[in-house]
């Protein structure tokens, strides 16, 4: 598990791309730092399991469900990801709950400044949406952040300048792609909303019966 604050921005070293899987290599300093093989480590928001490591960077295979689902093979050799490695259990619940696993991409369709403030306005899925509401939290390329507003078509994110600095986003253009993550508890409150128990939804009969 993470929490989408970011620990260092790394450098693309390689894609070895093999069909529609590859393995990714990644220059880096601060999050090698009590790395070992088959440990966890989020690059750009995705969850990627550490399959060999050197002084100065490490490698992880990228399997064709999570190339579909993100778009880290989308990346150039020399391009910068967000990295953070898994938190551990005495550590600071600094975000919110991030697994790593993508739910799809999005589109910056619009970059403006806010005095020392940077709003970015992400274009994305309605399947994506249905989860995003306004002031709840939503991963970027596996930042933490927080929603300032949402429409049908699109959510909007408010940047502080020390954000902007030590993580990918301060290079974000319109048109560039995102991965994006949504709040894992909604997506398990619909669930359960839907089908208690496997068996119809929650309604006013339901809660009755149960004493609510």
């Amino acid at each position: 598990m993470f929490t989408g604050i970011i620990e260092e921005v790394g450098i693309i070293r390689s894609i070895q791309k093999s069909g529609c899987s590859a393995v990714l290599t990644v220059g880096a300093s601060a999050v090698l730092d009590g790395l070992r093989l088959g440990d966890s480590i989020a690059v750009n928001g995705v969850c990627l399991t550490a399959t060999s490591l050197a002084e100065d960077f490490f490698s992880a295979d990228v399997i064709h469900e999570t190339a579909a689902r993100s778009n880290l093979l989308n990346r150039n050799v020399g391009g910068t990801v967000n990295l953070e490695r898994a938190m551990p259990l005495d550590g600071r619940f600094g975000g919110h709950i991030v697994a790593g696993h993508i739910d799809g991409t999005g589109v910056i369709s619009k970059v403006q400044k806010d005095e020392n403030a940077i709003w970015f306005t992400v274009r994305t899925s309605p399947s994506i949406l249905r989860y995003v509401i306004e002031k709840g939290s939503v991963a970027v390329d596996g930042i933490s952040l927080t929603v300032a507003g949402v429409t049908k078509q699109d959510f909007s994110v408010s940047v502080i300048p020390h954000t902007a600095r030590n993580t990918t986003l301060g290079e974000k253009r319109v048109g560039d792609t995102v991965n994006l993550e949504n709040d894992c508890i909604g997506k398990y409150v619909e669930k359960l909303l839907r089908t208690p128990g496997g068996q119809g939804g929650i309604s006013k009969e339901f809660l009755a019966r149960y004493g609510f």
